[in-house]
């Protein structure tokens, strides 16, 4: 498996990770954390020194009861930031997470590199046809309904069969537009209650079996601190541990806040799977 990403491919054979710079006042973990150049800056370069392959940059708040953005702001806070991170590391490889497909576009303009959307083109379905002509990789992570009402939908008869049906769908639309390199995400705490959520990572192989690279987003979630009783702070225990779980189902991309502890699971999946 490989990523065209600004014409530079990058294989998969050795899971890869992806580190989240949240550009928002409000997101459930570092909310707040990243609003000033320096900030940014040095947590960029931290996460590239610590050894991840992305960086995903978001600046609208997916979290359940978050404040809607408009495009206008969403717009503000990361165009700069792209800017940015571009002239300071001219070979980075930016991720935008956005359903927005002007947002996008702009932000391809600039020389992101990723598309990673919550909605896979459902709360726009401009965004394949939009994003086509770039040649970017296209993340397409599964959710029913909006961030706002997406909890109410945790309904599922067989949930990695619903998930299945969902992502053929989603990939033939990107195929029919002419995308080339798509990434599935399961959606982990998007419209899946706690018990869904574990119930989804003990089915994660049958969802790497459909054949795309697997991106698993884990990192700090209430499906792991509402088990544990603790906070997302105090998470990074937990998030280590389900890292391993997915890592041993298929998963090839972990998008965390934590890139060092990441990198060090990968490490040691590795290991494990030589069998020593």
């Amino acid at each position: 498996m490989t990523l065209n990403c600004l014409g530079k491919l990058i294989a998969l054979d050795r899971p890869k990770v992806m580190g989240i710079l949240n550009l928002t006042p409000d997101s459930f973990y570092d909310g707040g954390a990243y609003r000033e150049p320096e900030a940014i800056l040095q947590q960029a370069g931290k996460m590239l020194q610590e050894g991840a392959s992305f960086i995903d940059l978001g600046a609208y708040s997916s979290r359940p009861g978050a404040a809607d953005v408009s495009e206008e702001e969403e717009l503000n806070r990361l165009l700069p930031v792209v800017t940015l991170l571009r002239k300071h590391f001219p070979d980075i490889v930016l991720s935008i997470d956005t359903f927005r497909s002007g947002v996008a576009q702009r932000c391809l303009d600039l020389g992101a590199a990723i598309i990673n959307d919550i909605s896979a083109g459902g709360l726009d379905p401009k965004m394949m046809q939009a994003i086509a002509g770039y040649r970017a990789p296209y993340i397409m992570m599964h959710m029913k309904g909006t961030p706002r009402s997406m909890q109410e939908q945790a309904r599922y008869g067989d949930l990695a069969g619903e998930l299945l049906y969902y992502f053929s769908e989603k990939l033939a639309l990107a195929r029919a537009c002419g995308i080339n390199d798509c990434i599935v995400d399961p959606g982990f705490g998007f419209a899946k209650t706690t018990e869904q959520n574990y119930a989804l990572l003990g089915q994660l192989d049958q969802i790497a079996a459909f054949g795309l690279p697997m991106l698993a987003g884990l990192s700090r979630k209430s499906m792991i601190y509402k088990v544990l009783g603790t906070s997302p702070e105090h998470a990074l225990n937990g998030t280590t541990a389900l890292h391993m779980v997915a890592l041993g189902k298929g998963a090839r991309i972990l998008r965390v806040h934590d890139v060092k502890e990441a990198m060090e699971c990968i490490a040691l999946h590795e290991a494990l799977d030589k069998k020593y």
